[in-house]
């Protein structure tokens, strides 16, 4: 992906090295919504979750010198958010709606959100409640090395995703899902996250399908992404963890289903073709 000396957006918040400290989840909204959304990997138990986020302890702010891999790493990321931002923007125009920005915050080891305090095992997450997407930039080794999904545009999708949950937050979808929460039994619920997670990555692929109109992509980045997307599958994760498949357990959809959606997105560049919860594909 060409980044290099482009626009960086104003929105990045630095908490590295501050730690999380501080009472953890509460109850409410917003912590239910976390444990919605929050979990970019998916696949994993709603339990370890939760203990995540409960057990960060009291951490003491600590200066944070950065290597210069992660300064570089920090400036494409907010390189990337600047183009979701622009991406956005002109999509909602077009819609005769206004984007709201949100605010990409750096965090190392855990964090304080709106949505409570989570861990950087969580990997990176979306908080509705304060409008922030949260990334320890840890995650680019992790996302290279456990999931073999290397390339700087798999990390761009990676945030592409996590602003996908931003649109949703903003289009209302996010309250839609939350209200089914206590109305239905978590296997029927998960049916439903699993299409809420499809969406943000169709979402993924329209900001995809604008940023190659932009003359930004360069030959092979759109492989990195679907490599990313198809190594974050619930399917490819339950397999790697615990050797078999629970497809009631899945949250984010199989890695055929992550593709696919985020192919959709890039060859449609809107939203009108987005809607996962309506579909007869699955």
């Amino acid at each position: 992906m060409q980044w290099k000396g482009r626009r960086a957006s104003s929105n990045v918040e630095d908490r590295r090295g501050m730690g999380g400290g501080g009472m953890l989840m509460g109850g409410g909204l917003g912590g239910i919504i976390l444990l919605v959304i929050m979990t970019f990997l998916g696949g994993g138990d709603m339990g370890d979750v939760v203990n995540n986020m409960t057990n960060g302890g009291n951490q003491s702010p600590a200066p944070y010198e950065q290597t210069a891999e992660e300064e570089e790493l920090a400036q494409f990321v907010s390189v990337v958010l600047a183009d979701t931002e622009e991406v956005w923007t002109k999509v909602f125009a077009e819609e005769g709606m206004e984007y709201q920005e949100p605010t990409l915050v750096l965090y190392s080891g855990s964090v304080q959100s709106a949505c409570g305090m989570a861990g950087s095992q969580v990997g990176p997450f979306y908080c509705p409640g304060d409008q922030k997407l949260y990334i320890d930039l840890s995650f680019y080794d992790e996302l290279q090395t456990k999931f073999q999904a290397p390339g700087d545009f798999a990390m761009a999708y990676v945030v592409a995703h996590e602003v996908g949950h931003h649109v949703q937050t903003l289009l209302g979808t996010t309250d839609k899902l939350n209200s089914l929460r206590g109305r239905l039994d978590q296997t029927e619920f998960n049916k439903y996250q699993v299409r809420f997670e499809l969406q943000a990555d169709y979402l993924a692929g329209v900001w995809a399908h604008h940023a190659q109109g932009m003359g930004v992509v360069e030959e092979g980045d759109l492989e990195e992404a679907m490599n990313a997307a198809s190594a974050v599958g619930d399917d490819t994760i339950q397999k790697r963890s615990q050797g078999y498949v629970v497809p009631e357990s899945f949250t984010h959809g199989t890695s055929e289903q992550r593709k696919s959606w985020f192919q959709k997105g890039y060859k449609s560049g809107n939203l009108e073709q987005g809607d996962t919860f309506n579909t007869r594909e699955f």
